[in-house]
């Protein structure tokens, strides 16, 4: 990934820390928050840690491990002795934990995959932020809450039940109350940031919008779980990653912060808006029978983050940076405009 070069937020103003470790770096957002905060920080070291499994790839990094503020470790969050070293040897002042098994349909196939890692891998962590005093982070999802009924008003609040669907998002929420846990019994300084469905570059082509688009400029039929109803609020990864920052830098330790857009939209209606712009034809569109517990509707009540924090993602964001992913698979997929 090239380094992005844009203005430092306002919010991030007064940034902390000088050493942090980002798990998961060489996976979609995590790459993404990594090349974000070297451009932001001129002063800040990261050190990202990944195991390369399918959903991370070194491609991803490309532009910080040019870059002298960024070092890279391979290795899993499970294995104590990798994350002990290397908190040892990077002396962190922060860790986001941006690694995850994150795939629902892989969670269903192989749950306790998840589980060790989502779980295990976050406590294994968490351990070691505590013997070394470091300011921790965790990047949750919304799924943690389950899903609404498609007509209505309500949007989940950080005080709403955890109901999760699939073994992904069990895991997840396990995850986010082992580090709530960690904040009573130990005094841990930690946060928590529950984000909408992301999109923009490197995300792996298993998740919707990469796999729209490769199907579209290849020919190949567009699999649509049911009726293609079901809605979820997206959000840009930049978007996501300032959120991150801002909550890393200013939000209260033993807080969950919810991250939205506020832009809902069916799953049929964002595929037929990708095909629009790729010039593609809506024959290509399948529907296949509906994956097991499919959540109806996915959406967040940001008022916390954006009243305590003054963090507020822009009117046109969701148009233009979907624009932008559409170009950005384009050239990665090498096809034929």
């Amino acid at each position: 990934m090239e380094e992005t070069k844009r203005t430092r937020p306002v919010q991030s103003a007064g940034f902390p820390f000088q050493r942090i470790i980002v798990t998961g770096a060489a996976g979609f957002i995590g790459a993404n928050f990594t090349s974000l905060m070297l451009s932001w920080h001129p002063d800040l070291h990261i050190a990202g840690f990944d195991s390369l499994t399918y959903a991370g790839s070194l491609e991803n990094l490309d532009g910080c491990l040019k870059n002298s503020r960024f070092t890279f470790i391979k290795g899993d969050i499970r294995e104590k002795e990798a994350v002990e070293e290397t908190f040892c040897r990077e002396k962190p002042d922060a860790v986001v934990n941006f690694a995850a098994e994150s795939h629902v349909d892989n969670s269903i196939s192989n749950p306790s995959l998840f589980l060790e890692t989502n779980v295990l891998g976050t406590g294994v962590l968490l351990d070691a932020a505590v013997r070394h005093g470091v300011r921790f982070h965790q990047v949750s999802t919304d799924e943690v809450y389950g899903d609404l009924l498609l007509e209505c008003s309500e949007r989940f609040t950080e005080n709403s039940p955890l109901r999760p669907s699939s073994p992904y998002s069990a895991s997840k929420a396990a995850a986010d109350l082992l580090v709530l846990s960690y904040c009573r019994t130990y005094g841990i300084k930690a946060t928590i940031t529950r984000c909408t469905n992301n999109f923009g570059a490197y995300q792996h082509r298993e998740k919707l919008i990469p796999k729209v688009i490769w199907n579209a400029l290849h020919g190949l039929p567009i699999p649509v779980y049911g009726n293609g109803l079901n809605v979820r609020e997206w959000i840009s990864a930049e978007d996501h990653c300032r959120a991150v920052e801002s909550v890393l830098a200013h939000g209260e330790s033993g807080r969950i912060y919810n991250v939205g857009s506020g832009v809902e939209i069916s799953n049929i209606s964002l595929i037929k808006q990708l095909l629009s712009i790729l010039g593609k034809d809506e024959s290509l569109i399948e529907y296949v029978p509906d994956r097991p517990g499919h959540d109806l509707r996915y959406a967040l009540d940001s008022s916390r983050i954006r009243e305590e924090l003054g963090f507020s993602v822009p009117e046109d964001s969701f148009h233009r940076r979907l624009e932008e992913a559409a170009a950005f698979y384009r050239r990665a997929f090498s096809h034929p405009s």
